[in-house]
C-alpha cells in the first residue's frame, strides 16, 4: 500500500489466496490492469450491504476476507467495479 495525504494506493498479488485476487462466483479472475477499481472505505459492511441490496444494487460476489478485512465487489453507476471495504481492527491481527 502506497499513501500520500488522503490518498492510498492499495495493489494486490495476483495468487489468488488474498481477497482482491480471489475468483469471482462465476469463474472470472483477475487480469494485469483489468480490476481497477475505487475502494470505499466502510464501517459496518454487511449493514451497508443489505441496505445497497434492498436499493437493487448488483453485486459481483458476497462478502469475502482478505489481507486486513473483508470486501465485496459491485456495479458502480456505469457497470465499473466499486470495493466496500471494512478494515480487520489492529488488535484482531495475528
Amino acid at each position: 500500500m502506497l499513501s500520500r495525504g488522503d490518498l492510498s494506493l492499495v495493489l494486490s498479488v495476483l495468487n489468488g489466496r488474498a481477497g482482491g485476487s480471489q475468483a469471482m462466483p462465476d469463474g472470472r479472475t483477475p487480469r494485469p490492469g483489468g480490476w481497477n477499481r475505487f475502494v470505499l472505505e466502510v464501517t459496518s459492511l454487511g449493514r451497508v450491504v443489505e441496505e445497497l441490496r434492498r436499493a437493487s444494487a448488483r453485486f459481483r460476489n458476497d462478502i469475502i476476507v482478505g489481507v486486513g478485512g473483508e470486501q465485496i465487489l459491485l456495479d458502480g453507476p456505469s457497470s465499473d467495479p466499486l470495493e466496500l471495504f471494512e478494515q480487520t481492527p489492529l488488535e484482531a491481527k495475528p
